[in-house]
């Protein structure tokens, strides 16, 4: 069996604290080789929880020993680096975003594309056995139609002063475009084609945050379907945590992360006007583990990469995520309304847009 050669780029609390663990239950299709980072001591640190890996701190050095790279950089360095690392010939899983501007995304695609290597976004969210189950549940109209989806994501993340998640410039924008890229990209994959939507930030009571800190988007999908998060890292409190709940006209789905159960609640007594909400509930499916469980992202990126077949996250639908997120930042500036159709046309067609 071929065993794939992988490095590290960026041994941050991403790669050490989220990936580690899945890396080292894929021992027997991929092997860490390499970590980097330019704080050397914490590629040391990543390379010692894996095991017989070289440590080092400039990415050049890195990649004569990997066939393919992880790159958990702040996000104004993923072009830089996700560049150099095509042009070596090296496959590239990129942590979100895929890069901070359309341009920059589109020439890490096309270089991939004609070096014949694989370029895949890290939305691990996609992979998460609940979330495929939900999707699964939801083409198949079990419980009828789709009309309302909504996402709740909160948390409290104070960056240290100085800290480069805080700057709006190498964030690539503020907790939507860094966090909410996640959500956005699975109300795509589960609603289909956006019309319309609309954005509201905020860093009132996240004053950390150069922009917004708290962000609520909706968006009206083909057919009138509605999507909607809300994301905040202000949360002093939650009940909600990470939650997801599809309404459909037989019934709701609802995955609440923290408990690591997806719920089904059916037959719903009628309201009248004596606020009744009462309804039959029953456990579909429970995790196994918690955490970013990002061992099913990186399993597929090696799948793709010996099989020759294309990403589930790859740069297409990657940019019509960043695409709808950028025109929803433009309209919240215009106070006005976004557009949001054909964002996911030919990519040849836009190549004038940053």
């Amino acid at each position: 069996m071929t065993i794939i050669r992988l490095g590290i780029i960026g041994c941050g609390s991403m790669a050490s604290d989220n990936h580690s663990q899945g890396l080292l239950e894929l021992a027997q299709t991929m092997k860490v080789t390499a970590t980097c980072d330019l704080i050397l001591e914490q590629a040391q640190n990543l390379a010692a929880k894996l095991g017989d890996v070289i440590a080092v701190k400039d990415f050049q050095d890195l990649l004569p020993h990997v066939d393919a790279v992880l790159i958990a950089l702040p996000h104004d360095l993923h072009y830089e680096v996700g560049i150099a690392c095509l042009k070596a010939g090296k496959h590239v899983l990129m942590e979100k975003p895929m890069a901070n501007t359309e341009a920059q995304c589109i020439e890490l695609m096309e270089t991939a594309e004609k070096a014949n290597l694989t370029l895949m976004s890290a939305y691990p969210v996609r992979f998460w056995p609940i979330i495929r189950k939900m999707k699964e549940i939801v083409d198949a109209k079990t419980y009828g139609e789709v009309f309302q989806m909504s996402v709740w994501t909160e948390q409290l993340t104070i960056p240290p002063e100085g800290h480069w998640i805080r700057s709006a410039a190498r964030l690539g924008g503020g907790q939507f475009f860094s966090h909410g890229c996640h959500y956005v990209d699975l109300l795509l994959w589960f609603l289909g084609e956006p019309i319309k939507g609309a954005h509201f930030g905020s860093n009132l009571g996240v004053p950390w945050m150069e922009k917004e800190g708290t962000s609520n988007v909706v968006i009206e999908f083909a057919d009138g379907v509605m999507g909607y998060h809300m994301g905040t890292w202000g949360a002093r409190g939650t009940r909600l945590g990470y939650s997801v709940h599809i309404h459909l006209t037989k019934g709701m789905l609802e995955y609440h992360r923290g408990e690591g159960k997806l719920y089904l609640h059916t037959q719903m007594s009628e309201e009248r006007a004596n606020q009744d909400t009462s309804s039959v509930t029953e456990i579909l499916m429970e995790e196994k583990d918690s955490g970013k469980q990002t061992q099913f992202e990186i399993q597929h990126f090696l799948d793709c990469i010996l099989n020759g077949d294309k990403p589930f996250t790859d740069a297409h639908s990657t940019l019509q995520g960043l695409r709808v997120i950028w025109k929803l930042y433009e309209a919240e500036e215009d106070n006005t309304v976004a557009d949001l159709r054909g964002l996911g046309l030919a990519i040849a067609a836009s190549k004038s847009i940053s």
